[in-house]
């Protein structure tokens, strides 16, 4: 008998997918990093190209050759690349570049001598969210000296991209302020004779609320899952994960009985108290103490004391619980459960935390809905794709 599991449901993310490139004329890009937001970066990067994407987006390159050993050969952009990454390796394996600085622009200008073939680079244009990026004072020498790479045949500039601030608050000025910017950078970029083939800037928040902001290329993350970027709306979406544990062992305890560490909470009366096997580090947010919802026994409780590293605790008054009873945490909310985003409001955090932290090793994933595929039918092959299912733990050292 399970102890604990998370079920994700990949037809979910295949309906989710459908819906957001039935809402676009852009390729969509389904981003799957942090192991694809908590649901497992290859069953979820495998679903949604099933389902029509056109590339996957990850942060590190080890995301992108995980995806390519895997035998994946659909477009796939990697962005988070610190000083002294192998940038070759992902060369090698056909995968695309985000280039945020001059400094960045150089090492891949390197992994392209040492490769043999030109890097394929979307560069980034910070509009003001003060993250990744240049600055719109610092753009024109960027793009000036990718400009000259790509004269020189050492890279092709395939993109020019940024990152919205506030895009889950569609009528924020930041919006239009940003989509300027933008615009301005797309103008410089033109002008020393730029013009990538893909133009990208809408998160899920933008690719649900701004067409205009569509470009070429969508980049929706927590909508593929089925959640929401903005508060009070669904749009349709469904969410991809359940997580669920069993009652360990339950008691009878008088009133005023103190409850987990530091006593922080008090039985108000004789009631049944019932002991979770699960913690923060499979992912239930401390946070979430004498706050976070559960259902059990067909009712809604809530955590009772704190949450401890392998357990909570839940105060269920007369209700008919025993151990080896199901406990929900969280799911779709159908069937009346809580969800995700009941979970971010009892921690006071969004829903893309809740899922990206659950789990863990002591947390098995199990799959429902039609299995993926051998090898996506909707994968489009790269030049270089071929070498990047040959590539060996040996190149990858």
């Amino acid at each position: 008998m399970w102890q604990a599991e998370l079920r994700v449901d990949l037809d979910a993310i295949r309906e989710n997918v459908s819906r957001l490139r039935a809402g676009t004329d852009a390729e969509l890009m389904a981003v799957v990093k942090g192991d694809g937001y908590g649901h497992g970066m290859l069953p979820a990067a495998y679903a949604a190209l099933d389902a029509g994407a056109d590339w996957l987006g990850v942060c590190t390159l080890d995301e992108a050759l995980t995806l390519r050993r895997s035998g994946i050969t659909a477009p796939v952009l990697a962005w988070l690349l610190p000083p002294g990454v192998p940038l070759h390796e992902g060369l090698v394996a056909g995968v695309d570049l985000g280039a945020a600085s001059l400094d960045q622009l150089g090492e891949m200008i390197t992994a392209s001598r040492f490769a043999g073939r030109p890097a394929r680079v979307h560069v980034k244009i910070d509009t003001g969210l003060s993250r990744g990026g240049a600055t719109i004072d610092d753009w024109p020498a960027l793009i000036e000296a990718a400009a000259k790479a790509e004269a020189d045949g050492l890279i092709e500039v395939v993109g020019v991209w940024s990152h919205f601030v506030h895009a889950d608050a569609p009528g924020h000025p930041t919006v239009d302020r940003q989509l300027a910017v933008f615009h301005e950078a797309l103008a410089l970029a033109e002008r020393v004779g730029i013009r990538p083939r893909y133009r990208h800037l809408a998160n899920s928040a933008a690719t649900l609320t701004r067409r205009d902001t569509h470009f070429d290329l969508v980049r929706p993350g927590v909508s593929v899952y089925g959640l929401s970027p903005i508060a009070g709306e669904q749009y349709g979406l469904r969410p991809a994960m359940t997580a669920r544990a069993r009652v360990m062992l339950t008691k009878r305890v008088p009133a005023g009985t103190g409850v987990s560490y530091g006593h922080t909470y008090f039985t108000e009366r004789e009631t049944t108290l019932a002991v979770v096997p699960l913690g923060y580090a499979d992912g239930v947010p401390r946070h979430a103490s004498n706050a976070g919802p559960v259902q059990v026994a067909g009712g809604i409780r809530r955590v009772a004391g704190r949450v401890c590293m392998d357990q909570f605790v839940l105060d269920c008054g007369d209700d008919p619980v025993a151990a080896g009873d199901v406990v929900t945490l969280f799911g779709d909310g159908t069937d009346g459960a809580p969800t995700a985003d009941d979970w971010a409001e009892a921690a006071d955090t969004i829903n893309y935390e809740i899922v990206t932290r659950f789990g863990g090793v002591r947390v098995p994933r199990v799959y429902d809905g039609a299995p993926v595929p051998v090898a996506p039918p909707s994968a489009t092959p790269l030049a270089g794709a071929a070498e990047a299912v040959s590539v060996t733990p040996e190149v990858s050292r």
